[in-house]
C-alpha cells in the first residue's frame, strides 16, 4: 500500500458552481494520468473546519478501520466497503491496489475521525461542498516525486480563489524515523539554452531577446545572460513536464508558431526505404491474387472462442494476449491465427457464387517474455479454399506457387517439405506440417467438420497458413 504523504492547506478558499465542478474535474484528470489511475498517487481534499490536527497517516487491519464513506448513510467496515465499491463503474477499478493486503491505509485526525481511507475513498465526514471554505490538501503516494508534482499543481491552480492570492498555507510531515518535511515545496528552478541551439533545432533565425519573449509568453520567464550566447529561463512549479533543453524549444516552437516556421528542402539528399517486412507482403499479395484467391481485411481482435474453442483448442495454450477491459465479446483477445477471421468472412459470403478463396496476410500476435512489452507480432500468410469438395490440392498448389516465389524448391535439406502431422483444426490424417529450411513454418489440410460447423459453414473447406518472416 502507499507510504509516503505530503499535504497543504488552502485558507479561506471561495468556490463557486464552477470552481467547485473544475477542482472535482482537476483531481480526477491528475488521477488518470500523472497519478497512474491512484497506482502512484491519490488525492484526497478534506473540509478542514471538520477535523482538528495533527492528522496521522498509518495502517490498519480492515476490520479495525470503520467509517461512512462518501455520500453513504451508514458505517462499513473496510472489507465491507470493498464489498460496497465492487460494482462501481468509477471505484471498482482502484480496489486490486490495496485488496488481500494485510493492512489497510487509513488516515485519522487528532480525535479518531477518518479522513479517507487511500486510494479507495474519503469520508463523507470531511466532505466538501461549495460553502467550504478551509481546504486540506493530502496527497498519499508510492512516488514522492509524483505526489510533489500533483500537490503543486492543485495548489497553484486553486490558490488564486484564496482571499490571499496565491497564498497557500504550508503543512510540517514528520516520518517515523524522525526525519520531517515542509510541504508544498513549490521549487522554482533555473536552466540556461543557448539561442543557437534553440534557432537551429527549430529552423528559425530569432534574435536571442526575441527567443526570451517567445518563452516568456509561455510562462517560461526568461532573459539573456552574458553576451547574448545564453537564455537563462525560470520553470515554475506549475511545469514539472520541463525536463529537458528540448522541452524548453518546443515551448520557443510553439509560441512562435508551427506555421510561421518555413518549410526548407533537406540539405541532405535521402531516399526512403521499404521495410523488408512490408516490401516482401506486398509482392506476396499481388501473386497470391494472380493465382486467383480475394484479399480480405479481418479484425485484429477476436473473441476467446474464436481462436480457441472453435478451433478445438484450449485459450491457455494459444499465448493469446487478452485486453484488460474489452467492451464486447467480439473483441477480447488478439488473435493467434488469421484463419478465424477468414472463416468469418466466408460465414458472411454464403450467398456468393462457389468457389470462394480468400486470403490474408496480417499480423497475429503472441506472448513472448524476451520481449520488453511481453508480446510481440508475427507476419503471417492464410488461405482457403470453400467449395463442394475440400480441394485440398488447390491448397498445397498455392503453397507450392509462394515457395517457389520465395525461391525456395522442394528439398528436405535446404529447401521445404511437408509431413504428416495432427491438428485439432484440421480432419484426422489430412494435415500436414509445413518445413523450410529445418524449421516449421505452419501447417495445412482439409478442416475439421466441427470447425466447419462452429463457424456456421455447411461445405468442406482446406486452409494453409505459414509464417513468412523466416523468408526474409
Amino acid at each position: 500500500c502507499t507510504a509516503l504523504i505530503n499535504s497543504a492547506v488552502l485558507r479561506n478558499i471561495t468556490f463557486s458552481k464552477d470552481r467547485y465542478d473544475s477542482f472535482i474535474d482537476l483531481q480526477e484528470k491528475l488521477h488518470q494520468n500523472i497519478c497512474r489511475k491512484r497506482a502512484l498517487v491519490a488525492i484526497g481534499t478534506h473540509d478542514l473546519d471538520t477535523i482538528s490536527g495533527p492528522f496521522t497517516y498509518t495502517a490498519r487491519p480492515p476490520s479495525e478501520i470503520r467509517f461512512k464513506p462518501l455520500n453513504q448513510s451508514k458505517e462499513y467496515t473496510a472489507s465491507e466497503i470493498l464489498d460496497l465499491y465492487r460494482t462501481d463503474s468509477q471505484l471498482k477499478h482502484y480496489l486490486h491496489i490495496i485488496e488481500n493486503k494485510p493492512l489497510y491505509p487509513v488516515i485519522y485526525d487528532s480525535n479518531g475521525v477518518v479522513l479517507s481511507m487511500p486510494p479507495i475513498i474519503n469520508g463523507d465526514h470531511t466532505k466538501i461542498s461549495i460553502n467550504t471554505r478551509n481546504v486540506f490538501v493530502e496527497c498519499t503516494a508510492t512516488d514522492i516525486t509524483k505526489a510533489k508534482i500533483v500537490l503543486d499543481i492543485l495548489v497553484t491552480m486553486f490558490s488564486e480563489y484564496c482571499e490571499k492570492q496565491f497564498i497557500v498555507e504550508a503543512a510540517e510531515v514528520t516520518y517515523l524515523n524522525g526525519k520531517t518535511c515542509i510541504y508544498p515545496e513549490l521549487a522554482y528552478r533555473k536552466e540556461k539554452v543557448k539561442p543557437d541551439l534553440i534557432n537551429k533545432k527549430i529552423g528559425i533565425s530569432e534574435t536571442p531577446s526575441s527567443l526570451a519573449k517567445l518563452l516568456t509568453r509561455m510562462c517560461l520567464k526568461s532573459h539573456v545572460t552574458g553576451n547574448g550566447n545564453n537564455i537563462e529561463i525560470e520553470i515554475p512549479p506549475t511545469r514539472a513536464d520541463i525536463i529537458h533543453a528540448c522541452d524548453i524549444i518546443e515551448d520557443a516552437a510553439i509560441a512562435y508558431g508551427y506555421n510561421n516556421i518555413q518549410m526548407t528542402i533537406p540539405k541532405t539528399y535521402t531516399i526512403a526505404n521499404q521495410f523488408p517486412l512490408n516490401k516482401l507482403t506486398e509482392l506476396l499479395r499481388q501473386d497470391l491474387a494472380a493465382a486467383g484467391f480475394t484479399e480480405a481485411l479481418t479484425f485484429a481482435l477476436c473473441s476467446q472462442e474464436d481462436i480457441a474453442d472453435k478451433l478445438g483448442v484450449d485459450i491457455c495454450s494459444t499465448k493469446a494476449v487478452h485486453i484488460a477491459n474489452p467492451k464486447t465479446a467480439e473483441f477480447q483477445v488478439a488473435r493467434t491465427s488469421l484463419l478465424p477471421g477468414l472463416l468469418k468472412t466466408i460465414a458472411a459470403n454464403k450467398k456468393m457464387p462457389l468457389p470462394l478463396k480468400l486470403f490474408e496476410i496480417s499480423d497475429i500476435v503472441v506472448k513472448d517474455s524476451t520481449k520488453d512489452v511481453g508480446a510481440r507480432n508475427q507476419r503471417n500468410l492464410c488461405a482457403i479454399y470453400y467449395n463442394k469438395n475440400p480441394g485440398f490440392e488447390f491448397i498445397h498448389g498455392l503453397l507450392d506457387r509462394v515457395m517457389q516465389l520465395l525461391s525456395v524448391p522442394p528439398s528436405k535439406e535446404s529447401g521445404y517439405l511437408i509431413k504428416a502431422a495432427e491438428d485439432s483444426a484440421f480432419f484426422p490424417g489430412r494435415c500436414a506440417e509445413i518445413l523450410a529450411k529445418g524449421q516449421s513454418i505452419g501447417k495445412l489440410g482439409v478442416l475439421h467438420p466441427d470447425v466447419i460447423t462452429k463457424f456456421e459453414l455447411t461445405m468442406p473447406c482446406s486452409a494453409l497458413e505459414i509464417k513468412i518472416e523466416p523468408f526474409l
